[in-house]
């Protein structure tokens, strides 16, 4: 029965404190808020942390919620705002992590740095999406986010435009300006 409410009427019993509409809300929403964080972390880990982090922030904040933007599109940027504030802090992570293993355990420099690259990664159809995942992740985050709910989301433009608080003309040039920059990077790799 509570699979039938509207989002407004979702909302309405989140508000009201009862614990199966956040059951509902889990149910209907954990999908696209996970694969929302999984196209920007690519990650099924940490995409699986982010959306637990959303929908504890969705509980502790639903009294906040004036509705002045649909449900989806506040689950939404709920979910983009926290992969981006995730990747970031894995990237500060990461370079710790390389800086630390380019000296040795008494702080010395290692003369090469260790190939962990698998065999496997090396097929040209793996090389192929590699190369683009990694031009994806070289774009400013406003258009990877975009490029992301566009293309692996597939949100419309006016969609993305009330995700991102942003008109669907800047969206058009956010796409635009991510598809050239894709189009450069990936270049030296289609010739």
């Amino acid at each position: 029965m509570s699979s039938f409410l509207t989002d407004a009427e979702l909302v309405a019993q989140l508000q009201a404190g009862q614990a199966a509409a956040f059951r509902t809300l889990v149910e209907r929403y954990q999908g696209p808020v996970y694969r929302t964080a999984l196209s920007l972390l690519r990650s099924p880990e940490e995409a699986e942390d982010v959306a637990q982090e959303v929908f504890v922030e969705v509980y502790q904040t639903i009294g906040r919620f004036r509705g002045e933007a649909a449900l989806s599109t506040w689950l939404y940027r709920l979910a983009t705002s926290q992969a981006l504030k995730q990747r970031r802090k894995a990237r500060a992570k990461k370079r710790f992590a390389f800086l630390t293993s380019l000296l040795g355990a008494n702080q010395e420099a290692l003369h090469e740095r260790p190939d962990n690259q698998h065999p496997l990664a090396l097929l040209e159809g793996r090389q192929q999406q590699q190369q683009l995942l990694d031009a994806i992740t070289r774009l400013p985050d406003s258009q990877q986010v975009a490029f992301t709910l566009r293309h692996e989301q597939e949100l419309s433009y006016e969609e993305i435009a009330a995700v991102l608080d942003i008109s669907q003309s800047a969206v058009e040039s956010l796409l635009f300006r991510a598809r050239q920059s894709l189009r450069k990077f990936l270049h030296p790799h289609l010739a």
